[in-house]
């Protein structure tokens, strides 16, 4: 099965950094952009960055220069490095990822998230 696996969430002071890690599993044939989201408690969903295959870059507007999306595909993980956290910047965190699985059928798979917490 196809899955995308998240790590590096948890507790950070304001002002400090976290890098967030989601990797893909499974019978995979291959994978086009790549994407962090977040939600938090009472808000919707929103994008956070994406990266194309070839390493094109999109960030929300209240991300840029703080937060940078990277990947790598001979590991098939996207990153997110994340700088000078705010307290408002807590949220779930899930990791998203458009592929083609083995059999050819093209998916959208979204990780469980990883909860990040912003206080001092």
């Amino acid at each position: 099965q196809v899955q995308l696996v998240e790590s590096g969430g948890g507790l950070v002071q304001p002002g400090g950094s976290l890098r967030l890690s989601c990797a893909a599993s499974g019978r995979i044939f291959s994978i086009n952009a790549m994407g962090w989201y977040r939600q938090a408690p009472g808000k919707k969903r929103e994008l956070v960055a994406t990266v194309t295959s070839g390493g094109s870059t999109t960030y929300a507007n209240s991300m840029k220069g703080r937060f940078t999306i990277s990947r790598d595909n001979a590991k098939k993980s996207v990153y997110l490095q994340m700088n000078s956290l705010k307290p408002e910047d807590t949220a779930v965190y899930y990791c998203n990822g458009n592929l083609v699985a083995d059999t050819g059928r093209y998916l959208e798979v979204w990780g469980q998230g990883t909860l990040v917490t912003v206080s001092s």
